[in-house]
Formats: C-alpha cells, sequence, structure tokens
C-alpha cells in the first residue's frame, strides 16, 4: 500500500514538511515540523505547526509518529508541540546520542542534559520496520550529512532528509561535526538501489536561480541526473568536489538555537532560577573570523 503524502513548505527555511497517511480517517506520520523562530527576538511561535494540525483535523487522521531525519541545523523542530497536541512517539535514527555528546559539550548542558536519546520515545536502527496504521516503512541509515541521518521508506515514497535535494541542487553539506562525505556518497547508493520509481522526498530545495522548488524527485531521475553524484559520478570525485564546495558555504542561520533545541526532541531548555529559558551562544567557537 501507497501513502498518501501531503506537504508544507516553511518559506524563511526553504524546509518541506509531511503528513503521510493511509486514508482519511485513518493513522498518519508527521515527518520534519518546523517551529517558527525570530532570531531577532529569540521568540518561537506555532504557526506552522497549527497548520499540519489543521489539516490533520480536518482528515480525522490519529498521529501515531512524528519522525525526524536527523537533528536539523537550519531550523527549530516543532516536534514536541505535536507531540503534545497528538500524543504521537517522536522518533529519530540512534546515531542521534552521538551528536547529543557532540553538541552538548559544546553547548555546556550537563549535568542536566544526558546524552543518551532519552529525549525521544524511539530510536530507529538501520532495516527497522514499523507502521502508520496499513502503511508499512523502514528506515535506512544516511549517514554523512549527519551521523544520525535517516531515510524513511513508506510504500513507494522515501523521505530522505538532507541527503539529496533535487537534481538540479544537488546534495548537502558533509562538513557538519560528524558529517563525512565518503559516508554520503554511500548513503546516497543505498537510495539509488531502490526501485527507480520510488518517490524522494526532500527536506529542502535550493534550485537555480529561476527554477521552482522541488519537493520530490524519483530515484530514476536523481541517478541520471544529480548534478553532484549522478551519472558515473566516482566516490573520490565525489568527495574531493564535496569537500571543496563545503570550505566556502556560510553557516546555516539558526545554527546554534536549532542544535540546542533539536537535541532534546524539541524541548526548550530548562527556565532559570527567574523563570526565563535561555539558549547559549558559544563565542569564537564555530566557523572563521572575518
Amino acid at each position: 500500500m501507497n501513502p498518501i503524502v501531503q506537504s508544507f513548505l516553511h518559506t524563511d527555511t526553504s524546509t518541506f514538511s509531511y503528513v503521510v497517511y493511509d486514508h482519511d480517517g485513518g493513522a498518519a506520520a508527521i515527518i520534519d515540523p518546523v517551529l517558527d523562530y525570530d532570531a531577532a527576538t529569540a521568540r518561537f511561535s506555532t504557526c506552522s505547526a497549527d497548520a499540519i494540525l489543521a489539516f490533520v483535523k480536518e482528515h480525522q487522521l490519529t498521529v501515531q509518529w512524528i519522525l525526524e531525519t536527523h537533528a536539523h541545523a537550519d531550523h527549530l523542530t516543532a516536534a514536541h508541540v505535536l507531540r503534545e497536541q497528538t500524543g504521537a512517539k517522536v522518533a529519530i535514527g540512534q546515531g542521534i546520542t552521538g551528536v547529543q555528546e557532540r553538541f552538548g559539550k559544546l553547548f555546556n548542558l550537563e549535568p542536566e542534559f544526558l546524552p543518551d536519546g532519552s529525549q525521544f520515545d524511539h530510536l530507529f536502527t538501520d532495516g527497522e520496520t514499523f507502521s502508520i496504521g496499513e502503511l508499512s516503512g523502514y528506515a535506512i541509515g544516511t549517514p554523512g550529512h549527519t551521523d544520525d541521518s535517516l531515510t524513511y521508506v513508506i510504500g513507494n515514497a522515501a523521505f530522505v532528509g538532507d541527503t539529496v535535494f533535487s537534481p538540479a541542487s544537488g546534495t548537502a553539506r558533509a562538513d557538519f561535526p560528524g558529517g563525512d562525505a565518503r559516508k554520503l556518497y554511500q548513503s546516497i547508493h543505498k537510495l539509488f538501489d531502490l526501485p527507480a520509481e520510488t518517490r524522494l522526498y526532500h527536506c529542502h530545495d535550493y534550485p537555480p536561480t529561476g527554477q521552482e522548488l522541488q519537493i520530490s524527485s524519483s530515484v530514476a531521475e536523481q541517478r541520471k541526473g544529480n548534478i553532484h553524484v549522478g551519472g558515473y559520478t566516482s566516490e573520490e570525485d565525489y568527495v574531493a568536489m564535496r569537500t571543496a564546495r563545503d570550505k566556502v558555504l556560510p553557516a546555516p542561520r539558526y545554527m546554534l538555537p536549532s542544535l540546542q533545541v533539536n537535541i532534546r526532541a524539541g524541548e526548550m531548555p530548562p527556565a532559570d532560577a527567574n523563570g526565563i529559558r535561555y539558549l547559549r551562544f558559544p563565542l569564537n567557537v564555530l566557523g572563521t573570523a572575518k
């Protein structure tokens, strides 16, 4: 059985979120939801999450899963908000513990924060199966962009996170802590081994000037035309290209707030004694001086 897929575009971060379901009145999963965040005021809102909830209500869906493809560095997740509203389980790949350990140290979150994945309801392993009502799915470990990156295959649809974008946009960066261009190449070829007609649903797209955002592409289109890894691109050529390209990419705008929230499954840090919650920003640690 193939899923029904409804996409939601968060224009500020060029992020696609998805509701995946079996039929009206049935079961659903929400994939990569976004929490709206204003960097100037450090204020968040739930407009984007509310739009997803309105769709769920309209179609009388029971949300069973909130699935994260990885701990995103370019937007804050609305997983915690949606879990509170739906009672669904929040899941991510088991590699999240390494991401939590790495960034927990960067933000000096211990001892109140434990890098054990317990903030999530379920940690998927490579090849693990799951169901969404009448739908059957399984997880594919696709590290490289991050070491917790995961693809969810549900029927003829695969939700690939940042592993690949549209063929015209290429592939994700691999220079975050824990990223690895060689692993990313190998993960992409796992996706290329899926049936040619499988639809790969992107988490982002950054098209060339004049081209529209592309929500999904087929495996066949990616194999043939991905500008970074399509055709007969070798692993060595890809690693060289990806490494050189990543050296000149700017850091994502919302990287610092996103990572310390997303490794908590979207829950904000605990309040200080004055009742206010705070995010942390390490100075002169990341990037280079300009």
